[in-house]
């Protein structure tokens, strides 16, 4: 379901996969080629949320922000499944792993790996390039050149699995 909330309207790139019983209220922007997938609540009601190009917000995930204290993600980013983003900024091609929880003010930076499960307190700043993991997450190492292939493998599926649902979602009206 779409939302208006106030006079702000989400505005969502035509290419985007929009899976069924996602929530997008408000001031809430995403970018083309990218994929909401199932049961993810987007709640622009706040500040404002944006994201960018190829980004993938996976399954149950949950963004929400304070008050001026937008949530900005950046292009080809991946946010795995059950994740809660809170007034955050996710840097280009960062992963956030299953489970994990970014609070106000934290950046991840670009290409950085936030392990599953993993807490980003309020402020914290992850350095690009590394994995960053634990409750507080702690960076833990330098991505390897494996890691970043393994990472963009991740953010290329994400784009081809969203516009194979986008096409027979638009091919099969019974959908």
């Amino acid at each position: 379901m779409i939302y208006p909330y106030k006079e702000k309207m989400p505005t969502i790139a035509p290419s985007c996969f929009i899976a069924d019983y996602v929530t997008i209220t408000g001031d809430v922007t995403i970018g083309e080629e990218s994929s909401i997938w199932f049961n993810t609540v987007i709640r622009g009601d706040v500040s404002p949320t944006i994201i960018g190009k190829r980004v993938n917000i996976q399954d149950q995930s949950t963004l929400h922000q304070s008050p001026n204290a937008p949530l900005l993600i950046e292009d080809d980013v991946t946010v795995g499944h059950q994740v809660i983003l809170h007034s955050s900024i996710i840097r280009k091609r960062a992963l956030i792993g299953m489970g994990s929880i970014i609070l106000d003010g934290a950046e991840i930076g670009e290409g950085a790996f936030v392990g599953a499960g993993s807490l980003v307190p309020p402020g914290k700043k992850i350095p690009p390039n590394t994995l960053a993991l634990g409750r507080p997450a702690k960076v833990i190492r330098t991505l390897t050149e494996e890691d970043l292939k393994d990472m963009q493998r991740i953010r290329t599926e994400y784009v081809e699995k969203g516009q194979y649902y986008k096409s027979i979602k638009k091919s099969d009206s019974s959908l």
